[in-house]
């Protein structure tokens, strides 16, 4: 395989630069800071309908609009500081992801609160441990699971918003959870030496 990094084998969504990036540092990468938990909770939300390349694409406007996703300040927005949201050209203007996003730092704040971190709550929904699948194509990846059923479902019991099973399986992807890279795709092999090193 190539040591040249445009030119490494991926997972076929990742086409620009922007992407690549991304896809080579971030996707499928277990994360357990809350507060980075909170971020990819909001952009998949706001992503829904749109492309994750267009969230990419706004993310750095996205962490000054919504107070570097601190949740417990986002929990704090009032309508006022939504309505001037909605004036932001940096984010995705609709009304209803606004508001979830309010919303849902109220919710992430009561698991917190319950659990101890909401890293430790969503982490049971994989029983603690990042699932890594093995795919072949693009096509063959599930848009849902049982476990993003589990987790869309305990959200929504919990006043999360924009949590559909669709969009906790692409936050999952996104925060580890699961590791969806190709087969064929330079970061599977690496996830799999991991793999095998942490369970010697």
């Amino acid at each position: 395989m190539t040591s040249d990094p445009i030119r490494r084998a991926r997972c076929d969504w990742a086409r620009t630069p922007l992407s690549m990036a991304y896809h080579d540092q971030e996707w499928g990468v277990p994360v357990h800071d809350d507060r980075t938990l909170f971020e990819f909770l909001i952009l998949e939300g706001a992503q829904a309908g749109l492309s994750w390349e267009t969230i990419l694409r706004k993310r750095d406007a996205y962490r000054a609009a919504f107070a570097g996703f601190d949740p417990s300040r986002v929990a704090r927005f009032a309508a006022s500081r939504v309505e001037r949201l909605l004036d932001n050209p940096g984010i995705v203007r609709n009304r209803l992801k606004v508001e979830s996003a309010v919303a849902n730092a109220r919710a992430f704040l009561d698991v917190q609160e319950e659990f101890g971190s909401f890293d430790r709550y969503v982490w049971r929904f994989v029983d603690g441990w990042p699932k890594q699948n093995a795919w072949r194509a693009l096509r063959d990846i599930p848009a849902r699971t049982s476990e993003s059923d589990a987790l869309s479902g305990d959200l929504r019991r919990r006043g999360f918003r924009f949590v559909g099973s669709t969009i906790c399986y692409a936050f999952m992807q996104a925060v580890g959870l699961v590791d969806d890279h190709l087969v064929t795709c330079f970061r599977y092999a690496r996830a799999s030496r991991a793999r095998r090193h942490a369970s010697l």
